[in-house]
C-alpha cells in the first residue's frame, strides 16, 4: 500500500474573459477584476479532478488548494471543499497585488515551501493571461521536476507516478519520482460536481478576514468549535521572502492595453469540389500569406 500523499492544487479565481468590456483594465495596466464576473479557472478544475482521483486511489491522502488573490478568492477554496478537497490556503495581501507570472510563482513557491506537499497539480494556464508560465516557474523555484500537458494521472506506485501527456501530434506516457509539479491540459477529465454532504458541511467555511468584515453572520459562532470551517489565510509576513520580488515591484511584465476584438467576415466565397477551384484557393492563400 503506497504511503498517503499530500497534494496541493494551485487554483486561481479569474475574470470571465467572455465578458471583457471597456472597463476591464485599470490605468496602471492591471486587470480590473471588480468589473468582471469571477469564476474558477477551468483548467484548474481539471487539475483538481486529477488530485481527487489520486486521493480516491491512495488511502489517507489529502488534497488542499492554494490560491492567491483578494478576499473574495476564498470562494475558490470553498468550491474545492464542496467537490472533495480537505482544506486550502488563501494568499492575500496588498503587497501581492499586481503580480505577473514571475512574482506570482515566487509567492506560490514560498507558500508551498511552508505547506510541504508531495505533489503539486495545477491547470496548464489561466484564461486571464494564457501564459502557461506559473506552473513551470513554480517547479523551477522549488527545484522540482515537472510534467506539463498532463491529461491523466495513470497510477502511483509509492515510488513513481505515471502520467499521460497530451501533445500536439499524439500522446505519451511518462513517469517521475516525487516531489513533482504537474500541469494539466484542458482535455483532461472534467471535475466532479459538488457533493451535497460536502456542501452542507463546508458552506459556512470562512477566512478570518471574512469573519471580521461580516460579524453579523449568524453562523460565525460555529467556527469556534469547528476547526475545519476555518480557511487559512496568509499574508507576505507568513510566507517570508523578498518583498521586492512580490507584487508590482517584482513584476517586470507590463500590460499596455486590453481590447475586445470581434472578427467579422467581409466576403464569402463558394467553391465547388473541382480541383481547379481548390488550386486557385490555395494559390490565393499563399499569395496573401494566410498560409505558407
Amino acid at each position: 500500500m503506497p504511503n498517503p500523499l499530500k497534494i496541493v492544487v494551485l487554483a486561481k479565481q479569474v475574470p470571465d474573459t467572455r465578458n471583457v468590456g471597456k472597463n476591464a483594465m485599470k490605468e496602471d495596466g492591471t486587470v480590473n477584476r471588480a468589473a468582471l464576473p469571477a469564476i474558477f479557472n477551468p483548467e484548474d478544475l481539471n487539475a483538481l479532478e486529477q488530485a481527487l482521483r489520486l486521493k480516491d486511489q491512495v488511502a489517507g491522502s489529502e488534497v488542499h488548494l492554494l490560491t492567491m488573490g483578494p478576499g473574495r478568492a476564498a470562494d475558490i477554496i470553498r468550491e474545492g471543499l464542496f467537490r472533495g478537497a480537505d482544506g486550502g490556503v488563501l494568499l492575500t495581501d496588498r503587497k501581492f497585488a499586481g503580480a505577473d507570472t514571475l512574482a506570482t510563482s515566487y509567492a506560490l513557491s514560498r507558500a508551498l515551501s511552508k505547506m510541504k506537499p508531495d505533489l503539486v497539480i495545477a491547470g496548464r494556464q489561466a484564461i486571464d493571461g494564457d501564459t502557461a508560465q506559473v506552473g513551470p516557474q513554480v517547479a523551477e523555484k522549488l527545484g522540482w521536476p515537472q510534467v506539463t500537458y498532463a491529461e491523466e494521472v495513470i497510477s502511483y506506485s509509492g515510488k513513481e507516478i505515471a502520467i499521460k501527456r497530451r501533445l500536439e501530434h499524439g500522446v505519451e506516457t511518462v513517469s517521475s519520482v516525487l516531489p513533482l509539479v504537474i500541469t494539466v491540459h484542458g482535455s483532461a477529465a472534467e471535475c466532479r460536481p459538488r457533493n451535497a454532504k460536502n456542501l452542507m458541511k463546508y458552506k459556512h467555511a470562512r477566512t478570518a478576514t471574512e469573519l471580521r468584515e461580516h460579524p453579523e453572520e449568524t453562523h460565525a459562532h460555529a467556527l469556534k468549535d469547528k476547526e475545519y470551517l476555518r480557511i487559512t489565510e496568509w499574508g507576505v509576513a507568513d510566507v517570508g521572502g523578498d518583498e521586492q520580488q512580490l507584487g508590482l515591484s517584482g513584476s517586470p511584465t507590463k500590460v499596455k492595453k486590453i481590447e475586445n476584438i470581434v472578427f467579422a467576415a467581409k466576403e464569402v466565397k463558394r467553391l465547388s469540389t473541382e480541383d481547379k477551384d481548390i488550386d486557385e484557393l490555395m494559390k490565393e492563400l499563399i499569395e496573401n500569406h494566410t498560409i505558407g
